[in-house]
């Protein structure tokens, strides 16, 4: 079996690895693995990467989405490159997970699958695909994706548009181009999304909920002292909040809140911060550089007394699942899908946006102990997100769909 992803990323990022290592899990099985995508991590990918586009065909497109507001309408003779590329290639399946990210051209992209009308499973790791604009709208508790994108609250936001509000036209014609397809499986690693989709202009198409899933012999529960020298806080309790991009959304002002409520007995460690952000930072408050190294976070997240997420947007974020993997309690906001991996065992949810419950919590779990919580959150990370056995399901989908395709192509005759 031939497959062929497309991400903005490849081997960096969240979906970036999440691309590599179904990639890998296909290989492993003797299938053929390749991936398309804007840019790779420096360690390369063990797929075959076929790169779209180039710098400069991102800025154009970037500037487009600027300008005109026509994001994901950008990029075509990169996308054309990219359509008789999968056409040399013929996979058998085609994976989609992020198409927006200044590199792809949605029409070209799906004019094209409406021709060959291969197997498509889409991981939606975002709203994007059934909006007319932004990524996540529960930020500002929008609600008009539901019937019809227009006047868009987000505009000013991820993708930017700063002159034009085009989201009504986007709204329709994306949902011309993604419904359509015969043979169209959509994924959400929550069921917080699934339910969204079932709401969404893509309600008719099936949707499986297959979780994110991490390895589970890199997060590990590992020596801590080590880690507490380096970062300068031996007998310090340690909060941990980890991001690739920190801002408003992510909950960096709780984070700051938070930081005025607690005693010199505590250190906040947040990882992903860049530029001014590394040094603007309370006294009692250490900023670390985005890393690339499994290795690091695993000890920062096994070292940390209790990981906080106070994200205002999310699907169903990795960093929850990592620091169970390392014995580590979370405490989180009630958004989107990050309450899904917590129960009572292993931290605490509370209402989105309530600053005074997150320290409560965070409080409780300090007072109990991280040893009562340790075990618990290192068996629920066993049990559902391992991610030989999640990227197992993804197989299993790419399978029973080009068994599908291959059955529709050549049924099997009954002589009477």
């Amino acid at each position: 079996m031939k497959v062929l992803q497309i991400n903005t990323t490849l081997n960096t990022t969240s979906t970036g690895r999440i691309a590599e290592e179904i990639g890998q899990t296909l290989i492993a099985s003797g299938h053929e693995s390749y991936v398309a995508a804007a840019r790779v991590g420096p360690e390369g990918s063990t797929s075959t990467y076929i790169p779209i586009g180039n710098t400069a065909d991102m800025y154009l497109h970037g500037l487009k989405s600027r300008m005109l507001d026509r994001h994901g309408f950008g990029s075509t003779n990169a996308t054309k490159q990219l359509v008789k590329r999968i056409g040399e290639i013929d996979p058998d399946v085609i994976g989609l997970h992020n198409l927006h990210g200044y590199y792809l051209n949605v029409e070209i992209l799906f004019d094209y699958l409406k021709v060959v009308q291969k197997p498509v499973i889409w991981t939606f790791h975002d709203c994007w695909p059934f909006t007319g604009h932004c990524s996540f709208f529960d930020y500002v508790g929008c609600e008009k994706w539901k019937t019809e994108c227009h006047a868009c609250p987000l505009s000013s936001k991820y993708p930017a548009s700063w002159l034009v509000d085009n989201s009504r036209e986007n709204f329709h014609q994306k949902s011309a181009l993604f419904n359509g397809l015969e043979n169209l499986m959509i994924v959400t690693p929550s069921q917080w999304l699934k339910g969204l989709v079932g709401q969404s202009f893509l309600a008719e198409n099936p949707v499986r909920v297959i979780n994110n899933g991490i390895d589970l012999d890199q997060f590990t529960p590992s020596e801590t002292v080590s880690t507490r020298l380096q970062y300068n806080v031996v007998n310090k309790r340690v909060i941990l909040g980890v991001a690739s991009v920190w801002d408003r959304r992510k909950g960096l002002d709780y984070f700051i809140d938070l930081s005025n409520k607690l005693d010199d007995q505590f250190k906040i460690i947040l990882v992903g911060l860049s530029g001014n952000d590394l040094h603007e930072l309370p006294a009692n408050m250490i900023g670390v550089s985005r890393t690339e190294s499994i290795e690091e976070l695993a000890a920062l997240y096994s070292m940390a007394d209790v990981f906080v997420n106070p994200t205002l947007v999310d699907n169903f974020p990795t960093t929850n699942l990592e620091a169970l993997a390392c014995g580590t309690p979370v405490v989180t906001f009630n958004t989107g899908g990050s309450p899904e991996a917590v129960n009572p065992l292993t931290g605490a949810v509370v209402p989105k946006r309530d600053g005074n419950a997150l320290y409560q919590e965070v409080m409780k779990i300090i007072k109990k102990g991280k040893a009562g919580y340790k075990i618990p959150c290192r068996n629920r990370a066993i049990e559902y997100y391992d991610k030989n056995d999640r990227f197992a399901e993804y197989l299993d989908l790419y399978k029973a769909l080009a068994d599908r395709r291959k059955q529709q192509i050549n049924p099997t005759r009954v002589v009477l």
